[in-house]
């Protein structure tokens, strides 16, 4: 097992390692995920990639022992990339990983060469984007993140795998209350606007945790952005349908 002292956490990663000089990817995981999140990624993507998971601080196997929750996620994730001696990394990012992924994005844009948001904005200083989620707010949806964050069809549709991402969600310890908390250079909307990264946006059109309208106000802002919106899917693109979520970031990192 392979940790990181981020201060104030172990911080657990793996490194997956692909062919020789190959680029590098770091998975992001959601709120409702952990390194383990990504089995049907990782095989796929280290043939042609190194391939580095994380536990996000307090999630599974990566402790908070000061409580500073989502206000570290970048740094930490910087720490990591020097610790590995990496120039350069392509992210990929599921829901609250996308925090992470755009946080170092604005902040450190030489040490990413490629950002994918799968089911995420960002969640950035961005107050009208705030109120269109509130008007989009579904009040029947389960109030479980782990419920809402797996598409209705695909409930019904594969119960052996919405029970597999249920025990993966299950590995993570009580959240921390400050999980969502921000750090003071949280990016504004003038900061994300300037985004020069290459960037790909995707969402499943049945997501109620994040709908597709905030995706796609998200990606209409920086220029550049690849927007696609998914039939028949939910939250978990990557985890309800990983061959087309496989193909499309793959497609889209060749093209960079």
């Amino acid at each position: 097992m392979t940790y990181l002292d981020v201060g104030g956490c172990n911080l657990y990663y793996e490194d997956h390692s692909g062919p020789e000089d190959a680029p590098t990817l770091i998975f992001l995981h959601g709120a409702a995920g952990n390194h383990i999140s990504w089995w049907q990624q990782i095989p796929y993507f280290s043939k042609n990639y190194r391939c580095v998971t994380i536990d996000h601080r307090g999630f599974c196997w990566s402790e908070d022992e000061n409580q500073q929750g989502g206000s570290r996620f970048v740094e930490d994730l910087k720490l990591l990339i020097d610790k590995l001696g990496l120039e350069s990394v392509g992210l990929i990012c599921q829901s609250m990983g996308g925090r992470t992924g755009l946080g170092l994005s604005i902040k450190y844009p030489e040490r990413v060469w490629s950002l994918v948001m799968g089911g995420t904005w960002g969640f950035f200083d961005w107050p009208e984007q705030k109120t269109l989620a509130e008007s989009l707010r579904d009040s029947s949806a389960p109030l479980n993140l782990e419920q809402r964050a797996i598409g209705n069809k695909f409930k019904r549709e594969h119960p052996q795998s919405t029970f597999l991402y249920e025990q993966i969600a299950g590995l993570n310890p009580p959240r921390n209350p400050n999980i969502t908390s921000v750090s003071t250079d949280t990016p504004t909307l003038a900061d994300v606007m300037k985004l020069s990264v290459p960037m790909l946006a995707l969402v499943g059109k049945e997501d109620v945790v994040i709908p597709p309208p905030l995706i796609e106000a998200f990606a209409n802002i920086i220029d550049g952005t690849t927007y696609v919106e998914l039939e028949d899917l939910g939250h978990s693109v990557y985890f309800e349908n990983p061959t087309l979520f496989n193909e499309l970031v793959s497609n889209f990192l060749e093209t960079i």
